[in-house]
């Protein structure tokens, strides 16, 4: 295992959730963080902006932390993105893809423009984010690219309710399927993660089942918790697994998660793909 003091951690989809709890539980271990992400003005629907997360996160850690304003739609924002972190850190030792768009449609009622923003983030967005930081993952200690996308599960039942968001969600795995076999000649890691339960983000309140699901779901802290683990394994050992969270906690003695219930009294609701 591998400490995180003085790596560089760069973070799309930062700003809450998911992304923002790795980011904290990563700067808590000495790690500095860049965390992209779209939002720089409040807005009711969605918590926080880049500097809001950026200030918690910098509280958590004795890291550096740059919030930086980008779209990973764009080649442009994606090249800033990356030259940014390089420039305020020296280099990139992990690179974690956790942007994502969602959108549960059946095939008649999605949208070309939800088509498009789902694709352009979730597989185009995570392939060219990964492409522009290989040149410095080259040159890291054991270094780490960490998809948020879940095991490449063929049933047909996890494809006709939403078609277009499975693909999209697959496709960001089988970036990883590739990366791992393509990158393991200069020894970086390429692995996804996805969680055992539905996680209380946004996503879920605001598009899945509001409060009805986060009542029956667990915090983002355990998806951080084992991305922590992850991160800190041999790079030449570990790569092109699909990690789920509570597996890859039991791995490390931890049994107990409810800690992590936001309503301990409630039954959890699996994720999808599982």
């Amino acid at each position: 295992m591998t400490s995180f003091s003085n790596k560089t951690v760069l973070i799309s989809g930062g700003t809450r959730g998911i992304g923002k709890a790795i980011a904290i539980r990563l700067a808590k271990e000495g790690a500095n963080i860049a965390i992209a992400g779209k939002t720089v003005e409040p807005n009711p629907k969605l918590e926080g902006t880049i500097f809001t997360a950026a200030e918690e996160i910098a509280a958590a850690g004795d890291g550096k932390v740059l919030p930086i304003q980008g779209d990973i739609r764009y080649e442009d924002s994606i090249k800033h993105i990356v030259q940014e972190t390089v420039n305020a850190f020296g280099g990139i030792d992990i690179l974690v893809n956790n942007a994502s768009a969602v959108n549960i449609a059946p095939t008649e009622q999605t949208e070309v423009k939800r088509w498009d923003l789902m694709h352009n983030i979730n597989i185009r967005g995570s392939f060219f984010m990964s492409q522009a930081c290989i040149p410095y993952l080259k040159e890291a200690h054991n270094p780490h690219i960490l998809n948020m996308s879940p095991p490449l599960n063929l049933d047909p039942r996890w494809f006709a309710p939403h078609l277009a968001y499975t693909i999209s969600k697959y496709g960001m795995s089988m970036v990883i399927l590739g990366l791992a076999e393509e990158l393991k000649q200069y020894r970086i890691a390429a692995n996804a993660l996805w969680p055992k339960t539905t996680i209380a983000t946004a996503a879920v309140k605001n598009l899945l089942g509001g409060d009805f699901l986060i009542q029956r779901s667990r915090t983002p802290e355990i998806v951080a918790d084992a991305a922590f683990y992850i991160l800190q394994k041999p790079s030449f050992e570990s790569t092109g697994n699909f990690f789920i969270d509570e597996d890859v906690l039991i791995a490390e003695g931890i049994t107990d998660f409810s800690k992590y219930a936001i309503n301990p009294e409630n039954k959890l609701m699996n994720d999808l793909f599982l």
